[in-house]
């Protein structure tokens, strides 16, 4: 994928739009409209929509983990690194624009319909459960596994109840929780 700027807008600003209002909600004139990009030149570089959305999910992917991981390791220790997770939760959850986890969101929005948005959707979390079980091996678990899907589990769960019940502090009972597994 080329980075020209008119490519790099067309892909912020569907972002921004599936974000705010979802997938099948914004049409592919309100993207045209909102980026300024032609839609033969958008056609061009995604023949659908999908595809179109699928890279913008791959592209958030890779933005959100390199956030995540710089937000794990402003601490050194491997136990502090886990529960950092939580913290950077709570700081996503509260900043305005916050609209819970795109990849849920997307693959809830168009389940079993498309296999592209929801094979990115599971890669993202994936990509997270492995770096989940990179510090829970640094940790010393003894299942590193376990504890990563375990600390996974309680991370979406964070997210869906500040995303679905608005309880912008889901991270710190998250946190919490996570906390009494390290103990076990």
């Amino acid at each position: 994928m080329t980075t020209n700027e008119p490519l790099q807008r067309l892909l912020a600003t569907t972002e921004k739009l599936i974000y705010a209002n979802g997938i099948n909600a914004t049409g592919m004139e309100a993207i045209v409209n909102a980026s300024g990009v032609a839609r033969k030149t958008i056609y061009r570089h995604f023949p659908t929509k999908e595809d179109l959305v699928a890279e913008v999910l791959r592209q958030r992917d890779q933005r959100w983990m390199q956030w995540f991981i710089a937000s794990t390791t402003k601490v050194t220790e491997p136990k502090a690194r886990l529960l950092a997770s939580f913290d950077a939760l709570e700081e996503w959850f509260s900043t305005e624009d916050f609209n819970g986890c795109a990849f849920i969101n997307a693959a809830g929005e168009c389940g079993h319909a498309s296999k592209q948005i929801g094979g990115v959707a599971r890669e993202h979390k994936l990509n997270l459960e492995r770096y989940l079980a990179q510090l829970a091996t640094a940790y010393g678990a003894a299942d590193p596994q376990k504890l990563a899907f375990d600390v996974l589990l309680l991370i979406e769960g964070a997210i869906t109840v500040a995303k679905v019940m608005g309880e912008k502090t889901a991270a710190r009972t998250g946190k919490r929780l996570a906390e009494q597994l390290l103990l076990q």
